[in-house]
């Protein structure tokens, strides 16, 4: 395999950022031998040596947080507002490891007939990480975390247009405590990653990403009977009854689907409204969202930014067009914006259908799909019909009944009268094509390490 150098672009600005050399194979070699040697080392240290580098890490990220927040928005295009925060959770998450690491990891005392029986957590290897640019450090400090204070090593084959992101979150960690070579990013070809996948010396695969994805990387996983975790696509239904209190929960929808520029799996995506309210909640959010402000992610006042790539453009505009084609009424929106830099109008589209592709789609982007729906009954059975399932929220003036709705919706998380988000102390992932396995809180954790059954007896005596 040869080296080829990863380019980096401006998604505001069109304008080249950085060029970084990218490891041929000879160097991916040295990279995994280094990881293997230095995570054996790395698991026999002590939980507190551990505990204080996340520490350390969270404090870098803390102090230097300007900077890190500076480089998401120029890589990627995020509201420079939005990058400081996806920093700080990250330096929380450090913290929150740091503070349940030897809860987490103690062994588990179960009472058999042995003379003492006990569960013990401990490290699988070398984790390999697959990630994506729409939260190029959160989705990653999410894994590393847990994942290196659990005594394990981690490569991260990050998207290429956040290069300088990967490069960067390398350092943080080395400077935080962590050995050089413990944690690697891996500035290759995406042609290389089923290579490092079936690699014996990679002990288990985490990916987050569109299905296409996973399912390569399961598949390559697969073969080479490695536990994997993936985090894939959604499209979480955002479900308004009657009795919602619709001028109050109007900022929560807007938030809930144009956080992020609307790139985001976990952004609500189906607007599914109960018929006595669909009109007063399509004029509340037609007023938000036309007065959200669009412009240089570097600016504090930008809300909208660009699209990461160009080609996201094109495929946005085009579920958008082909769902009018279908019925679907434009309320706002609806174009690119003219200029320099991949912006796209943030958009509503009321009277959506499932038949429709802003509805049975994923759409990353600015666009919000308003469904309306006869009843409460009609509203889960809209919300369950989609190929995701990652997350839905409720909204209602009764959150049990709010809950025992949201019960009969298929998703991996269920949110009631509050905005979906991830969250270090909650589990985390999906069901369906949203994908499987957990992220964060202690089932984030124990994914990645062996949980072994260990049974002590006294030595049997001579009858």
């Amino acid at each position: 395999m040869n080296a080829k150098a990863v380019v980096t672009f401006n998604p505001a600005t069109d304008e080249q950022l950085a060029s970084y050399p990218g490891l041929d194979e000879d160097g991916i070699n040295k990279a995994l031998d280094l990881a293997v040697a230095v995570q054996r080392e790395w698991q026999k240290t002590d939980l507190e040596t551990r505990a204080q580098a996340l520490r350390n890490l969270a404090n870098i990220l803390r102090n230097e947080v300007d900077e890190h927040a500076a480089l998401i928005s120029t890589e990627m295009g995020k509201p420079i507002t939005e990058a400081r925060g996806e920093v700080l959770k990250c330096a929380t998450t450090c913290d929150y490891y740091a503070e349940h690491l030897a809860e987490y990891l103690s062994p588990k005392a179960v009472k058999t007939e042995a003379v003492r029986s006990f569960v013990s957590y401990e490290p699988l290897g070398v984790i390999f990480a697959v990630m994506p640019w729409n939260f190029p450090y959160w989705q990653v400090i999410r894994f590393a975390a847990p994942t290196l204070a659990a005594g394990n090593g981690g490569l991260l084959k990050h998207a290429s247009n956040v290069t300088g992101a990967a490069v960067a979150i390398q350092s943080a960690i080395e400077r935080a405590g962590f050995p050089k070579g413990l944690f690697t990013s891996l500035v290759a070809d995406h042609s290389a990653v089923n290579r490092i996948v079936e690699d014996p010396r990679v002990a288990a695969v985490t990916l987050t990403g569109s299905e296409k994805a996973g399912s390569m990387v399961a598949e390559a996983a697969g073969r080479a009977l490695k536990k994997t975790v993936l985090e894939l696509g959604g499209s979480d239904p955002f479900v308004v009854l009657n009795d919602a209190n619709i001028e109050a929960i109007a900022p929560y929808a807007v938030k809930a689907r144009f956080i992020n520029t609307g790139q985001s799996c976990l952004c609500a995506k189906r607007f599914i409204v109960q018929s006595g309210v669909v009109a007063d909640f399509e004029n509340r959010i037609k007023a938000i969202v036309e007065n959200l402000v669009i412009g240089d992610p570097l600016d504090p006042k930008t809300q909208i930014g660009p699209l990461a790539k160009a080609a996201f453009v094109d495929e946005i505009d085009g579920q958008v067009q082909a769902s009018i084609a279908m019925g679907a009424r434009l309320v706002t929106g609806g174009h690119r914006i003219d200029g320099t830099g991949n912006y796209y109008a943030p958009t509503i589209l009321a009277d959506v259908t499932p038949d429709m592709p802003v509805f049975n789609q994923e759409t990353f982007g600015p666009v919000l799909a308003l469904v309306s729906a006869d009843t409460p009954a009609n509203a889960i059975a809209l919300a369950n019909n989609s190929q995701y399932g990652l997350a839905a929220s409720i909204w209602t003036a009764n959150p049990d009944v709010g809950l025992e709705l949201g019960s009969g919706i298929n998703s991996g998380a269920l949110f009631i009268n509050g905005v979906v988000a991830s969250d270090p102390r909650l589990p985390f992932g999906g069901v369906k094509l949203s994908g499987y396995g957990r992220e964060l809180s202690v089932e984030g954790m124990h994914e990645f390490l062996n949980v072994r059954a260990v049974w002590i007896g006294d030595m049997p005596s001579v009858a």
